[in-house]
């Protein structure tokens, strides 16, 4: 029969922690919000300066309404690193956009507040299924119906105004345009000439 080694007999003592971790609180900023909508999906946002979309990140996108003001803002992070993504409120000023060539996106311009700083901005959403972006859409559709008869005074609401006006038409017509350029994947480029070599598969 082997005698124990050293490494496997136990002594039965307790060793305390050389450093006690403390609990931590962590806030998001969204205890005061309830959320209206809450889901996965995959942001762009335009590059003027390089005239391209660029992806923004991957995550969850959610439309929280404030319980004390009542006013909802879109916000997304990303899903690993939870880095902020979009965070802007819903205005009546916001026109959503189906994407041109691509049914499970919508496009938006609005005053974002992600970076710390607003900056106008030009996004583009794409969900894993019509249904999903169907429902993004009607939902912010629906916000912005609600706000119709109610005054905006907020500082963001009031900036987002500015900003909106001072859109000149040349910027519209770009922005349009930009529209019916948003970004596609391979999969779906590829069903989009599987459809134009064989009309009569559509149903």
């Amino acid at each position: 029969m082997e005698n124990p080694t050293a490494e496997d007999e136990d002594t039965g003592a307790q060793v305390a922690p050389i450093v006690k971790l403390q609990e931590v609180a962590v806030t998001t900023g969204e205890e005061h919000e309830d959320a209206l909508l809450d889901m996965k999906a995959k942001l762009y946002r335009f590059d003027k300066e390089g005239n391209q979309w660029k992806e923004r990140g991957v995550g969850t996108v959610k439309l929280l309404k404030h319980k004390e003001t009542g006013k909802v803002r879109l916000v997304m992070r990303q899903s690993k690193t939870l880095k902020i993504c979009a965070n802007h409120l819903v205005l009546t000023a916001i026109a959503m956009q189906e994407h041109a060539g691509n049914d499970k996106s919508c496009v938006w311009h609005a005053p974002d507040f992600a970076d710390g700083e607003v900056k106008e901005e030009l996004f583009c959403i794409r969900f894993a299924s019509v249904e999903n972006c169907k429902t993004f859409k009607e939902k912010i559709e629906e916000i912005i119906e609600s706000q119709g008869n109610k005054s905006v005074g907020s500082e963001e609401a009031t900036t987002a105004a500015d900003l909106m006006e001072k859109l000149s038409v040349g910027e519209s017509k770009d922005v349009e345009e930009k529209t019916k350029e948003a970004p596609i994947s391979a999969e779906e480029k590829k069903d989009e000439n599987a459809k134009q070599e064989n009309p009569g598969d559509d149903k």
